[in-house]
């Protein structure tokens, strides 16, 4: 039976204020290139990811002009497949952290839908979170609002974050994804499913009620879905980081923040996510609501999820352990 890739080369601490993770922090620094300084040369602009990002932003614009009532249907039910399944449970409590275990085709399952986010291969964002997690909110951070608010939000993806060399990169931050074929294929495969996935809307559009249809199909369901998934994300970079209130103390600016919960899936709950990164469950108190994590919830009870990181300490896992009856 094959189950999740290993997890990160990268040990993640149990307990966000103790010693060990102040050592690993410091150690961490050590290994913090490319800076912002030296990411925000002219050189290293990434032009297609400027590209991209207009493109999809100027078509998002026009949607007023093109508002169907079927297509604001369609575009919900994606936004949540790609936002909360894709991005929130596939790209992030999964892949980068490895919250939980499961089937191999469940996993590519969910990988394939984050793609269809918009926000970017697999390798990339895993790898870009990773360090994240490794230098948040200090020298080497991704996209720190200490940066700039605007820098941490989406100035950050104007430029690459590698220094040229994105092969090592990748090995560095996402060593257990790069070494599978299915995730370098998706990663070849990033901009042709966008494509495959607007002409498959324009289709139904069109063969349902013709060419007007198919039009607002495409702006809404696929660009103004894209664009608001992205910014619902980089709300987590840069308001999570930002506004909010703090149920741990640890060693970067991650904040809980209600607001970014609700857009974001749950991801809001992010001063709990930065205290303890692997827990698949981000909400910590009773009205933390997570409906990520309800998903997660229904997955292992249908049997495609399992040994679910919903547990802060060893001693919790045992305590709840001891405390549910063997089936």
């Amino acid at each position: 039976m094959s189950i999740a890739s290993p997890a990160p080369t990268f040990t993640e601490p149990e307990s966000p204020a103790s010693d060990k993770q102040e050592a690993t922090v410091k150690k961490r620094r050590k290994d913090v290139a490319p800076t912002t300084v030296d990411r925000r040369r002219f050189a290293n602009a990434s032009y297609w990811a400027i590209g991209w990002l207009t493109m999809a932003h100027l078509v998002a614009f026009t949607a007023p002009f093109y508002f169907t009532w079927e297509a604001l249907a369609v575009t919900l039910v994606l936004h949540w497949m790609t936002g909360s399944l894709g991005i929130c449970l596939g790209y992030h409590r999964l892949l980068t952290h490895t919250g939980m275990k499961t089937y191999s085709w469940v996993r590519y399952f969910f990988t394939t839908i984050g793609l269809l986010a918009g926000e970017g291969t697999p390798l990339d964002w895993v790898a870009d979170h990773r360090k994240h997690h490794a230098c948040s909110d200090q020298e080497g951070d991704p996209h720190t609002p200490r940066d700039g608010a605007i820098w941490s939000h989406v100035n950050w993806l104007t430029y690459h974050t590698h220094n040229g060399d994105r092969v090592a990169y990748l090995k560095r931050w996402a060593p257990d994804l790069y070494k599978e074929t299915g995730m370098r294929w998706l990663d070849i495969m990033f901009l042709p499913a966008h494509i495959a996935v607007t002409l498959i809307l324009f289709g139904i559009g069109y063969a349902w009620q013709g060419i007007d249809l198919g039009i607002s199909l495409v702006v809404w369901a696929m660009f103004l879905r894209l664009v608001t998934v992205l910014h619902a994300t980089w709300l987590v970079n840069s308001m999570s980081h930002m506004w909010g209130y703090r149920n741990y103390e640890t060693t970067d600016d991650s904040r809980n923040n209600w607001f970014v919960a609700i857009v974001a899936y749950g991801e809001g709950w992010h001063n709990n996510h930065h205290a303890y990164p692997r827990m698949a469950k981000h909400g910590h108190r009773w009205w933390e609501f997570d409906i990520t994590w309800q998903a997660i919830r229904l997955l292992r009870a249908c049997g495609l999820v399992w040994d679910v990181v919903d547990y802060r300490t060893a001693s919790e896992k045992k305590a709840s352990e001891q405390a549910t009856p063997a089936s």
